[in-house]
């Protein structure tokens, strides 16, 4: 497979990342981020720049692709609905539709969130903006499949660019089994992330929306590498 990958310096774009350079189902790996990701490898090659809100430059890249792993995102504190929309929903889409018109076998494997609201209409903002960008993406003709995963364990060296998250994970790391036990259905990792994207491009996936239990079940079905 021949896959582009949004937001490969991120926590769970890192961790995604790891599992496409370890697969030997994945050609190459196209890294498309405001920031490089630091990674280097044969099979790697990036693109990086500021300003990602109009790709259509790039069709050419995107029309012999097999997937795209959509792992660019914020999180909402602290940020207007206005900004959160920009980063979540506009981004999201100004890779998607180029994508969707040059290439409509595509795969696009969107990192949403659990709790994230499909009928736009619920309190939660964040949850509402990824609704909306979930249900757009649907849309467009391509197949797309929404990953909801709740908290998520970086494992392989990744860390998260956010010193508070990051202060969160250290302080959480002695936590992690104990955490499983009580809230199995809530928890995945990087690798599972990662691991099930890589099935649902190169399988399908009986349903669009995928939440932890999906995510978990697939990451450990995947052959290793």
């Amino acid at each position: 497979m021949k896959v582009a990958l949004f937001g490969a310096s991120g926590m769970v774009g890192a961790g995604v990342l790891i599992e496409c350079l370890a697969d030997p189902r994945v050609e190459s790996v196209l890294a498309v981020g405001r920031r490089p990701c630091g990674a280097t490898h044969a099979r790697l090659r990036e693109i990086v720049r500021t300003d990602l809100s109009d790709l259509r430059d790039l069709a050419g890249e995107f029309a012999g692709l097999d997937a795209c792993f959509f792992c660019l995102g914020v999180s909402s504190a602290g940020m207007s609905e206005a900004a959160y929309r920009r980063v979540t929903y506009d981004l999201t889409m100004a890779a998607a539709k180029p994508m969707a018109e040059r290439n409509p076998r595509l795969v696009f494997c969107y990192v949403s969130g659990e709790g994230t609201d499909g009928s736009e209409r619920g309190r939660s903002m964040w949850a509402r903006v990824k609704g909306k960008t979930e249900n757009d993406l649907f849309a467009l003709p391509f197949r797309a499949y929404a990953f909801r995963p709740g908290f998520i364990q970086p494992l392989k060296g990744v860390r998260s660019k956010t010193r508070l998250y990051r202060a969160f994970y250290d302080l959480a790391a002695p936590l992690w089994p104990l955490i499983r036990r009580l809230a199995p259905r809530h928890v995945t990792t990087s690798e599972a992330v990662g691991r099930a994207m890589i099935e649902v491009a190169a399988r399908g996936y009986a349903q669009r929306v995928l939440e932890n239990p999906d995510i978990n079940a697939l990451g450990a079905a995947a052959p290793g590498p």
